[in-house]
């Protein structure tokens, strides 16, 4: 059982995050639906682990209307609140682990920016294998070059939003491989192009824009501020 880090159960990390991941879920969402119509998977059953204050699945309960049940799984109390509030008959939040789920897999479960932040990922990640049958990961690639030769950017994911992990797309592939995933495909998301208002953000669009367009994987690796879009299922 993977354990979940006090900082998210004692209000540290609530108190530096108090919107819980609801201020990106509408985007979130959109590049996720894009992805599932891309591959024609029509998912009956979608749990999220991680929800944070479900806003995902919240969009996703909209944008899914063939999606019969959408659960959520949040050990955080703060953010779990937030998340049950927003519970209806096709939606509702567990208040706990992927591992309080004791029923038959379901369509399709979401991980989006989370095993960055489990200590032992390695462990989350193979246990969480029999949750479903197909899965979408949202992964930060805070490992590029431009992060790690500042050095401060690699600590301030870690010190504002909890992140202990540092991937670049072909760990982070590789992480999912190693325990038990078939990925079946990837694309990268590029987060600080479109959703930052931050001055050095905003200064290095237009390098990373017309890098990414002769090289995606060289944009990503030397510029940052990319995620990476991984759709996976358990290896048999």
């Amino acid at each position: 059982m993977a354990k979940v880090a006090s900082i998210y159960l004692d209000g540290t990390y609530a108190g530096h995050n108090q919107q819980f991941g609801d201020d990106n879920a509408s985007w979130k969402a959109g590049f996720i639906q894009a992805l599932l119509a891309d591959r024609g998977v029509r998912p009956e059953t979608v749990c999220e682990v991680g929800c944070g204050g479900g806003g995902i699945l919240v969009e996703l309960a909209e944008r899914l209307p063939e999606a019969r049940e959408l659960v959520g799984f949040e050990p955080m109390p703060e953010a779990f609140a937030q998340a049950e509030g927003r519970t209806s008959e096709r939606l509702r939040f567990v208040n706990g682990s992927y591992e309080e789920h004791r029923g038959d897999p379901f369509d399709l479960a979401l991980c989006i920016d989370v095993f960055e932040h489990v200590e032992d990922c390695f462990e989350f990640l193979r246990g969480m294998r029999p949750l479903a049958k197909q899965f979408v990961f949202h992964i930060p690639l805070d490992m590029n070059t431009q992060m790690v030769l500042r050095g401060k950017p690699i600590m301030h994911v870690r010190n504002s939003v909890g992140h202990i992990h540092y991937f670049s797309k072909d760990t982070a592939i590789a992480t999912l491989e190693d325990t038990g995933y078939e990925v079946l495909e990837h694309r990268y998301v590029a987060g600080a192009n479109e959703r930052s208002t931050r001055l050095k953000s905003r200064l290095l669009r237009l390098p990373r824009s017309v890098l990414f367009r002769l090289s995606n994987d060289f944009a990503a690796r030397l510029l940052g501020g990319y995620s990476l879009l991984v759709f996976a299922r358990p290896a048999n």
